[in-house]
C-alpha cells in the first residue's frame, strides 16, 4: 500500500525557511539565475545556517518519536531550486539530523499547483506568489520574514520545552468581517458590531482549519504533557472579546493562551510566549514582531480586490 499522507499534519516549507540563504538570494537577484546556480554548485558541501522556520521545523519532527508507530508529522521542502541547485539544501538537512525524505523542487516555476496534491495543512515560503495562491486555494499559508533570521537564530533556544504557535484573529483564524467595519466606520461600529453579534461564531479565516488540525494533533497528547501550545494574540479587547472566546468554545478547538491587547504591541507578549511562529494579516505586525520571533505575513484576499500591503525583499528563488 503506498504511503499515506492525508492523516499527517503536512507541512510544506521553502528552502529559505528552512535555512539562511539571504546572501545567496541577494547573488540571484543582483546577478541573475546563472550566477546563483554556479554558486550554489560551488557551495554544495558548505554547511546553511538556520532560517526563520527552523526551529519550528526541528520541533514540529520530534513529535514522530513521541508516534514513532505511525510518525504525526510530514515536512516537506518546497523549493523553486533545480535539482542540480537543491544539493546543498539536502547536505544541510543531512547535517542537522531532519527527518525529512520528501521534496518538491520546480526550476523557478510556481508551487501552488502542488500544495493540494501533498495535502499541505501549512506551506511557509517567501514568495508571495506563492503563498497567495495557497490562501486563494484554502490552504494556511504565510509570507516568512527571512530578514530578521539572524535575530531569530540568536534569540531562540536550540531545543524548546514545547512547539509554540501564535495567532492573530481577525484575516487570519476569522475572517476580515469584523475588521472591515472597523477600518470603514470605526471602533464604535466595529464594537458595537461585536456586542450585537456576541453569540454569533465568527466566519473560518484562512488559518481556521490549521487550527483544527493542531487541535487534533494536542489529542494525541495527554493535556499535562503536551508538547504544542498555542495562542491568540489579538489587538481586540472588551467589549469585543466575548464573541472571540464563544468562536473557540464553539469549534471546539483548544487555543491554550488568549491574549485581547486593546491595540497595544504585540512583539513584546509574542517574546514572552515564547513562539515559534507567529501568524498576522498586517506588516507592520510581523515586522515589529519578527525582531523577537520568527513571523510570517497571511496575505489575506480582501473582499474589495485588494489586498495588504506587501512586505519588501521576500521574493527569492530558494
Amino acid at each position: 500500500m503506498a504511503y499515506q499522507l492525508d492523516k499527517k499534519m503536512v507541512i510544506g516549507v521553502s528552502s529559505r525557511t528552512l535555512f539562511d540563504l539571504t546572501m545567496e538570494n541577494e547573488i540571484y537577484e543582483t546577478q541573475g539565475l546563472e550566477a546563483y546556480c554556479q554558486y550554489q554548485s560551488e557551495h554544495e558541501k558548505d554547511i546553511l545556517k538556520p532560517g526563520p522556520g527552523f526551529q519550528l521545523v526541528k520541533g514540529l519532527l520530534q513529535l514522530n518519536e513521541r508516534k514513532p508507530e505511525t510518525g504525526l508529522v510530514e515536512v516537506i521542502i518546497m523549493s523553486h531550486n533545480s535539482p542540480g541547485t537543491a544539493l546543498r539544501i539536502f547536505h544541510s538537512v543531512a547535517h542537522y539530523g531532519l527527518a525529512i525524505s520528501r521534496s518538491v523542487l520546480v526550476s523557478g516555476a510556481s508551487l501552488a499547483p502542488y500544495l493540494a496534491a501533498f495535502h499541505t495543512d501549512l506551506f511557509l515560503s517567501a514568495c508571495e506568489e506563492d503563498v497567495q495562491c495557497a490562501i486563494d486555494n484554502g490552504i494556511a499559508a504565510g509570507i516568512i520574514c527571512t530578514e530578521y533570521n539572524t535575530m531569530h537564530v540568536r534569540r531562540i533556544p536550540a531545543a524548546m520545552a514545547q512547539i509554540r504557535i501564535a495567532f492573530d484573529g481577525d484575516a487570519v483564524l476569522f475572517t476580515e468581517e469584523s475588521e472591515r467595519i472597523y477600518r470603514e466606520r470605526g471602533l464604535s461600529a466595529f464594537e458595537e458590531n461585536e456586542r450585537v453579534h456576541a453569540l454569533e461564531p465568527l466566519a473560518e479565516g484562512p488559518f481556521a482549519q490549521f487550527l483544527r488540525k493542531l487541535s487534533a494533533l494536542q489529542r494525541e497528547f495527554a493535556y499535562e504533557d503536551c508538547p504544542i501550545r498555542t495562542a491568540l494574540v489579538t489587538a481586540r479587547s472588551a467589549p469585543a472579546h466575548e464573541r472571540v472566546l464563544r468562536t473557540i468554545k464553539a469549534w471546539d478547538v483548544r487555543v491554550d493562551e488568549v491574549f485581547f491587547l486593546g491595540g497595544l504591541e504585540k512583539k513584546e507578549i509574542l517574546k514572552a510566549f515564547g513562539a515559534q511562529i507567529f501568524f498576522d494579516d498586517q506588516p507592520v505586525h510581523t515586522a515589529s514582531a519578527a525582531e523577537f520571533v520568527p513571523a510570517a505575513r497571511v496575505p489575506y484576499r480582501r473582499e474589495t480586490g485588494t489586498e495588504a500591503a506587501p512586505d519588501t525583499g521576500n521574493y527569492s528563488f530558494g
